[in-house]
């Protein structure tokens, strides 16, 4: 799903209104560079209770704190994968699945399987943020702490990059006039 120029940014994108039956104790001490290790063990806190349809800002603001990534961009990256739908499941015409409000691309399974998580696993929108969390860290490593490392979080393709990345630029720039007031 995309969204259509203009079109207004709900709440749960901009408040903490939503609550996900998770924990995040423990999380808050864990201060090492995020390995696939660690994020499995990191989803298995996730895992142990079922989610509701929406994450709580407080997944996004844990990833991006863990990740070292910016929580308005993973939620504008939210907004523009999904419109902030936990359920959202989309088939690509090159036969990919995206999984979860951010979108995980089903290229990521066979690494992701290695630690334990699975398609269903990305079903859960805490989980699914921290992986996305995860993918940005990693696309920043590549890229520097760029638009490009943003638009690569789709496509390393350079013109889809660079759309994909004024796109999110954009939804940020709303995001921070609607907390502005503007």
């Amino acid at each position: 799903m995309r969204v259509a120029s203009g079109a207004p940014l709900p709440a749960e994108l901009l408040t903490p209104q939503f609550r996900v039956a998770s924990t995040f104790s423990g999380l808050e001490s864990l201060t090492m560079p995020m390995t696939f290790r660690t994020l499995a063990l990191a989803l298995s806190l996730f895992a142990m209770k079922p989610a509701t349809a929406r994450a709580d800002s407080d997944c996004f603001s844990a990833a991006a704190a863990y990740q070292h990534v910016n929580p308005v961009v993973l939620r504008a990256i939210a907004w523009r994968e999904s419109h902030g739908n936990a359920n959202a499941i989309h088939r690509n015409a090159n036969g990919s699945t995206d999984y979860g409000m951010m979108q995980i691309n089903s290229i990521h399974l066979p690494t992701l399987s290695r630690y334990g998580l699975s398609a269903v696993d990305l079903m859960n929108p805490c989980a699914n943020i921290f992986v996305a969390a995860w993918h940005l860290h990693k696309m920043i490593v590549k890229y520097g702490n760029t638009w490009a490392a943003i638009g690569a979080y789709h496509s390393e393709t350079p013109a889809e990059r660079d759309r994909y990345a004024r796109a999110i630029q954009s939804i940020v720039w709303r995001i921070d006039a609607v907390k502005l007031g503007k």
